[in-house]
C-alpha cells in the first residue's frame, strides 16, 4: 500500500482494492479513446453501455446466474429496497410476506414492508439479544407467502447466515448488502437480491438488483414509475440518468474479482483466512476480548467483539488509529468494537489488527 493510505475498517463505505483506484485514476481525466472523463459521458453512449453490458456479464459470471435473471443498477441504497420490494411484491396480492429479523437491517425492512401489506415475522433474533441467524430447524416459511426476506449479513451486529436457505415455491428474497460477492451463492435458490455497492462491490451511489424474471410479471399496476421493477428491467437500468462513475467502478471491481482474485470461490477462501485470524485472537484471549455472535453465526465480513473492561474501548481505537487502523469503534446501538473486513481489506491489514489486539492485550491484560 503507499504509505499515505491507512487500512480501513469501516462498515461502509468499505474499501476498494487498490488496482482499482490505480486504474480508476489512471482513467479519471479520459477514457481511453474517449477523450472524456467517465464523470462527463453521456450514459446513452456506446461507451457506457459497453461498461454496463461488461459490469452485468461480469456478475453473472461470478455468480453463476441462470438466464432469466435481470441485473438492474438503481439508486436510493438497500434502503429504498425495503420499500421497493413489497411495493411490487406484496401490494395487492392479498397475501403476507414473511421476513426474518435477525438484527438492525432487518427490522428496518420489517417496518417498511408493514405499510404495504400483511407481514409476518418467521424468525425474530430479539430474543437471544440478535446474536445469532436462524438455524435450520427455524426455518419454516409460509410456502404460499408472497415472499420470504433474509438478510444475509447483519452488519452492526456480526452476524452471517452460514447455510443457503431455500423458501421454494414462495419467492426467496434476500438483502445481501454487506456479503455480496465475498462469496459462491447457490443463485437459482433466489428470485430477488439486492445489494447496496458500496461494501464489496463498488463505491456508495448504487445498488444491485438481481429479479427472476417471471417476478416481474406481478409488479402491480399504477406504481410511481421510479419505484417499478418493470419499467428499470425494460429500461435496463437507464429510464433515467443512472449513476455512471459507480456503475463504471462495479465494473471494475467485478472485472478484479474475475481476473486477478480468480472468482468468488477463491475470494471466500481468503475471507475465511482473514476472518480466523481474529476470532482466534478473540476465543484464546481467556475474556479480554468476547465476541458478539455466537460461533455458528459469525460473520466473516464485520467481526464484532467487546473488552471485558469496556473503558479500554476508546483507547483501542485511538491506538490502533494512530497505527494506521481506522475506523474499529463499534455501532453506537451494540457498542464495543467492529472490524469490517470486506473483499478489499488486505490479508496485511487484518494481520496488522491481529498482532495489535495481542499486544493491547499483552499490555492491559491480567
Amino acid at each position: 500500500m503507499k504509505a499515505s493510505r491507512v487500512y480501513n475498517f469501516s462498515a461502509g463505505p468499505g474499501m476498494l482494492p487498490l488496482p482499482v483506484l490505480q486504474r480508476a485514476e489512471g482513467e479519471l481525466l479520459g477514457l481511453p479513446g474517449m477523450g472524456m472523463s467517465v464523470l462527463e459521458i453521456s450514459h446513452r453512449s456506446e461507451p457506457f453501455e459497453r461498461i454496463l453490458s461488461s459490469a452485468q456479464n461480469n456478475l453473472r459470471a461470478l455468480l453463476d446466474l441462470p438466464p432469466d435473471y435481470r441485473i438492474l443498477f438503481l439508486q436510493g441504497g438497500a434502503t429504498l429496497q425495503f420499500s421497493m420490494v413489497p411495493m411490487n411484491l406484496l401490494r395487492g396480492t392479498g397475501k403476507r410476506a414473511d421476513y426474518v429479523v435477525a438484527g438492525t437491517w432487518g427490522e428496518k425492512a420489517v417496518t417498511e414492508a408493514h405499510r404495504e401489506g400483511e407481514v409476518r415475522v418467521l424468525w425474530d433474533g430479539e430474543t437471544d439479544e440478535f446474536t445469532r441467524m436462524p438455524r435450520r430447524d427455524e426455518w419454516q416459511p409460509d410456502p404460499e407467502a408472497a415472499y420470504v426476506h433474509i438478510t444475509s449479513n447483519e452488519t452492526i451486529q456480526g452476524l452471517q447466515l452460514q447455510w443457503d436457505p431455500d423458501a421454494a415455491p414462495a419467492p426467496l428474497v434476500c438483502d445481501m448488502s454487506s456479503d455480496f460477492l465475498s462469496r459462491p451463492i447457490a443463485a437459482e435458490s433466489y428470485s430477488l437480491i439486492y445489494a447496496g455497492a458500496q461494501k464489496n462491490a463498488g463505491p456508495a451511489g448504487v445498488t444491485v438488483v438481481i429479479v427472476r424474471e417471471e417476478l416481474l410479471e406481478r409488479v402491480p399496476a399504477g406504481l410511481h414509475t421510479m419505484l417499478d421493477y418493470g419499467v428499470h428491467a425494460a429500461k435496463d437500468s437507464m429510464h433515467n440518468t443512472p449513476p455512471v462513475f459507480s456503475i463504471y467502478m462495479v465494473h471494475l471491481v467485478t472485472e478484479w474479482l474475475l481476473q486477478e482474485i480468480g472468482g468468488l470461490r477463491k475470494m471466500a477462501a481468503i475471507n475465511a483466512e482473514k476472518a480466523a485470524l481474529l476470532y482466534r485472537v478473540i476465543d484464546e484471549s481467556d475474556g479480554f476480548y468476547s465476541g458478539h455472535a455466537q460461533p455458528d453465526s459469525r460473520s466473516r465480513m464485520n467481526v464484532t467483539w467487546r473488552m471485558a473492561d469496556s473503558n479500554l474501548g476508546p483507547l483501542f481505537v485511538e491506538q490502533a488509529r494512530a497505527r494506521g487502523m481506522h475506523n474499529l469503534k463499534g455501532h453506537r446501538s451494540v457498542g464495543g468494537l467492529r472490524a469490517s473486513i470486506y473483499n478489499a481489506m488486505p490479508l496485511a491489514g487484518v494481520r496488522a489488527l491481529r498482532d495489535f489486539m495481542l499486544e493491547f492485550q499483552g499490555e492491559h491484560g491480567p
